[in-house]
C-alpha cells in the first residue's frame, strides 16, 4: 500500500527527472564530442529525441497530477462566480474524455509500428507507446482531480488549481 502511495505521489515527476538528467548528458556528451573530438555520434540526437517525446507524455500526465494545465480565466470569469466550480469539472470531464481518446488511438497506432529507427535500429513503437502511456496515465489523473473537486464542492471547501 505503501509503494502505490509514493508511485501515486511521484511517479511523472521522478520519470521526468530521470528522462531530463538523461537526455541533457547525451546532449552534452554529443556536444563534447563534435567540438572537442570533431567526431559527431550517430546515436545520440536520435535517443534525446525519442527521451524529449517520452518527457513531453509524461509531462502532460504530471501536469494533470498538480492541476496546473493552462485553463483560459477570462472565459471561466463569463461565467457567474457560483457556477464556476462546475464549469471547472465539465471541462476536466471533456479533457478526460480526449485523454481517454487519445491514449486509445495512441494504443492502436503504436501496434501498428513495424519500423525501425535509422540509428539505433529501435522499433518505433516504443516511441509511439509513449502516447498511450502519457495520455493514459493523464486519463487517470484527471479522474483523480474530478473526484478531488467533487470532494471540495461536497464539502464546502475550495480548491486549488
Amino acid at each position: 500500500m505503501k509503494v502505490l502511495k509514493w508511485l501515486d505521489a511521484n511517479l511523472e515527476k521522478y520519470c521526468c527527472v530521470v528522462l531530463m538528467s538523461v537526455m541533457t548528458v547525451i546532449i552534452f556528451i554529443q556536444v563534447v564530442a563534435r567540438y572537442v573530438f570533431q567526431n559527431s555520434l550517430s546515436w545520440s540526437e536520435e535517443l534525446a529525441r525519442y527521451i524529449f517525446i517520452w518527457l513531453v507524455y509524461l509531462g502532460i500526465s504530471y501536469g494533470c497530477q498538480m492541476r496546473k494545465h493552462i485553463k483560459i480565466d477570462a472565459a471561466l470569469n463569463l461565467f457567474p462566480k457560483n457556477m464556476r466550480k462546475y464549469v471547472v469539472i465539465v471541462g476536466d470531464v471533456f479533457f478526460l474524455l480526449f485523454a481517454i481518446y487519445v491514449a486509445y488511438t495512441g494504443f492502436g497506432y503504436s501496434l501498428k509500428q513495424t519500423r525501425v529507427s535509422s540509428a539505433m535500429g529501435i522499433p518505433f513503437k516504443y516511441v509511439y507507446i509513449s502516447t498511450f502511456v502519457g495520455f493514459g496515465l493523464a486519463a487517470i489523473r484527471q479522474i483523480q482531480t474530478i473526484a478531488y473537486r467533487i470532494r471540495c464542492i461536497k464539502n464546502g471547501e475550495e480548491y486549488e488549481g
